[in-house]
């Protein structure tokens, strides 16, 4: 097994914590050969404790996926959350915010898609996006999106405190295999609807991307709701880690099925 604390950005990490010293291309000396029956395993060890997790319907998890453009995002989720029960399991996209969610605080759209019990949340993109974008492109003043980095904990925090379990993960990717990424969807008509000339002038702002990416990540790992750097070059070697991180974090919160209100033994099915 993966020991994923080696990924767990520390709490409190302070200026210790930087995005440099983390290798996007590390796969954790596993070959994908031993990787593909680990999965396997992980992920029919998920299936049953979702199931677990709805049935005792006392708590809740989120997950959150942020990444650089063609980090995987859409992929990590297809593969690691794709094959649990829809039924238990929601998926948000948060794109710009529309004139309604402006009118609001910045947590106000983020809040109404947050799980309810018994339920597994993924954002694809979250509320870290307003110290992200928000930051590298101005669309705040500096005192604003600052001021963001104690409201998100403050609000993370409400939510460990009634019962929902949060868990980011930060898909790790240099700018050379953005690039790769990029021209592979330029080559493939079938890949022409996912480019977006725009990505360009974005991937310009790698490196202001880059340092925000870091504040929050150093700024915004609290022991009741970790940041995890996941090097995702290896689509197998990412899949991997975040399932075994998303196990841990379901059986650490030692769920069970509820008890019967009746005595099986006298229910007689004729």
């Amino acid at each position: 097994m993966l020991n994923t604390d080696r990924y767990r950005v520390p709490s409190k990490a302070g200026s210790r914590f930087k995005l440099a010293i983390h290798d996007p291309d590390d796969h954790g000396k596993v070959t994908e050969e031993r990787a593909v029956p680990r999965f396997a395993r992980l992920i029919a060890e998920f299936e049953e404790l979702q199931e677990k997790l709805y049935a005792d319907h006392t708590r809740s998890l989120l997950v959150v996926f942020q990444a650089m453009d063609c980090g995987g995002k859409d992929s990590t989720i297809r593969h690691v959350l794709g094959p649990i029960n829809p039924q238990g399991c929601t998926v948000t996209s948060f794109k710009a915010p529309t004139a309604e969610e402006l009118d609001h605080d910045f947590l106000w759209r983020i809040h109404a898609h947050t799980p309810g019990k018994g339920m597994i949340a993924v954002f694809n993109r979250s509320h870290y996006e307003d110290v992200l974008i928000a930051r590298v492109k101005n669309l705040v003043p500096k005192k604003v999106w600052k001021d963001r980095y104690n409201q998100i904990n403050a609000f993370e925090a409400l939510l460990h405190e009634q019962g929902t379990r949060v868990v980011k993960f930060y898909l790790h990717i240099s700018k050379g295999y953005q690039k790769d990424r990029l021209l592979k969807r330029l080559e493939d008509p079938k890949k022409h609807w996912k480019f977006n000339p725009d990505d360009l002038a974005e991937r310009k702002r790698w490196g202001q991307y880059q340092k925000a990416y870091e504040e929050a990540l150093r700024r915004c790992s609290t022991e009741h709701a970790p940041w995890y750097v996941v090097p995702a070059e290896h689509r197998w070697f990412r899949n991997l880690l975040v399932a075994q991180v998303l196990v841990e974090t379901l059986k650490d919160m030692n769920l069970h099925y509820p008890k019967a209100t009746f005595n099986p033994r006298k229910i007689v099915v004729e």
